[in-house]
């Protein structure tokens, strides 16, 4: 698509040209989401790096060994990627936002996974980051619980992912919780229950209707 036709989609989105994050546990559905979305809304979608991640299949093997350079392998990412959205001035929906790793990193360190040194180094690195960034203008968060999370991650059978655990996975979306306490009060968060799938009209109505009215954390119940 040209250019010219690309600003021209994002001018006629609903959205105009917003920079949408989509937020979640591992395998709640981002990707799904995003892409379908981006059709929808008419704006590019970005991915989280996970084809191309080069510490990712190292770091399930062992994850205290290789939690480090995979944080910062991915802040690295999701910075370029981020900045780039910004910089293209046409918005676009993102699968996963640079904010939710410091949320892996927390978990990493609170189980025991990652040294307390390297983790204030990211978190250091990270501020120093944010303070080039502009912000998103939603985030979406896709609320599942452990159980279905691990369930989806079964189903999308990625060899790399079978040892995640659901003890993992609820304390990740324990750090989760308070991530959108705070950050709900920078950018606007539209929590939408995502155990079961939404139609993807229903849900850009709903998020482009969420949107116009506030920035605060709103939730969304899917209504038949």
């Amino acid at each position: 698509m040209s250019q010219d036709k690309q600003k021209q989609s994002a001018d006629s989105s609903p959205l105009g040209r917003a920079f949408v994050g989509i937020a979640g546990l591992i395998g709640a559905g981002k990707t799904t989401l995003a892409e379908a979305l981006g059709q929808h809304l008419g704006l590019d979608v970005h991915y989280e790096p996970v084809m191309d991640h080069a510490y990712l299949a190292d770091f399930y093997r062992d994850m205290a060994r290789y939690s480090f350079p995979m944080q910062i392998y991915l802040l690295n990412r999701r910075f370029q990627q981020h900045q780039e959205i910004i910089w293209r001035g046409r918005g676009g929906v993102q699968d996963r936002t640079i904010y939710e790793d410091a949320i892996f990193a927390k978990t990493l360190r609170d189980d025991g996974l990652m040294d307390a040194r390297d983790y204030q180094t990211y978190v250091d690195l990270f501020r120093n980051l944010s303070n080039f960034m502009c912000r998103p203008h939603v985030i979406v968060y896709l609320d599942v619980s452990p159980e279905v999370s691990l369930s989806r991650i079964h189903k999308r059978d990625r060899g790399c992912e079978s040892g995640i655990s659901v003890d993992y996975l609820t304390h990740l979306r324990a750090n989760y919780e308070e991530f959108l306490d705070e950050i709900s009060h920078m950018i606007p968060v539209i929590r939408v229950d995502w155990g079961e799938f939404w139609e993807v009209e229903k849900l850009a109505t709903a998020i482009s209707e969420q949107y116009t009215q506030g920035s605060f954390l709103r939730e969304l119940t899917k209504i038949a």
